[in-house]
């Protein structure tokens, strides 16, 4: 697993390429959970995930509490067919913000803060 971390507009951005699963999980849920940190919101930029178990779950759920106790947004971007359908089947697609790319999930967080288009 490789993960990118980079900013625009304000927005943090954390892409990771590889698997979320549970031998990556622990690195993913540091990467991510120390992004929050200051941020307005984070883009989770998973369009070259090709899997994520039950342990990459739990890493984006805890994300998910991480941000909403800290006021920040967080927003997941560019999941792979068999990535969305994951997280469909678990019911996280419904309880969480996904966007086609980063660059709309960006376009979106700024939108909802007034920043932006």
């Amino acid at each position: 697993m490789d993960i990118k971390e980079y900013t625009e507009a304000e927005i943090a951005v954390t892409a990771i390429d590889g698997r979320i699963d549970g031998t990556t999980a622990a690195e993913a849920e540091t990467a991510i959970l120390g992004r929050l940190t200051g941020v307005p919101a984070l883009v989770l930029d998973l369009a070259q995930v090709d899997y994520v178990s039950s342990a990459g779950l739990r890493v984006v759920l805890k994300a998910a509490k991480s941000a909403r106790a800290s006021g920040a947004r967080l927003a997941l971007a560019g999941l792979a067919p068999q990535v969305q359908e994951v997280f469909d089947i678990s019911g996280f697609s419904s309880v969480l913000e996904i966007h086609a790319s980063s660059a709309e999930a960006i376009a979106s967080l700024l939108a909802a803060s007034g920043d932006g288009a």
